[in-house]
């Protein structure tokens, strides 16, 4: 099955260049009709000129985005460098602290197959 996402310029650009191998999202009724094997379009926001295909191979739920970003390699997310603390505030930017604790975080591991 093949989903459909945005995804903004820079995550966009890191996994088009074979650095982000992991892409994090709410666990949320959409994310939850995502399988291993499944295929992912990713559109490039907000002006959605570009897109790319990445294969899903592996699913991995966390209560929050602390406890997972504590739990996958920071190369794996491109985000070396980056503090855990950081990197929740910038995803409390998109997902707020209320929706992740009503649905939990999906880790989705994906290969580029464009």
């Amino acid at each position: 099955m093949e989903h459909n996402m945005g995804l903004y310029e820079t995550p966009f650009y890191s996994i088009k260049l074979g650095k982000k191998k992991v892409e994090v999202r709410l666990n949320d009724e959409k994310r939850r009709r995502i399988r291993v094997g499944d295929t992912i379009k990713f559109t490039k926001l907000p002006d959605r000129n570009d897109s790319l295909t990445v294969k899903v191979i592996e699913l991995r739920e966390f209560p929050t985005f602390r406890e997972m970003y504590e739990s996958i390699p920071a190369s794996d997310l491109d985000s070396v460098g980056d503090s855990i603390k950081g990197m929740v505030e910038e995803t409390y930017r998109i997902y707020t602290p209320e929706k992740e604790k009503e649905w939990g975080t999906l880790a989705i591991t994906i290969r580029l197959i464009d």
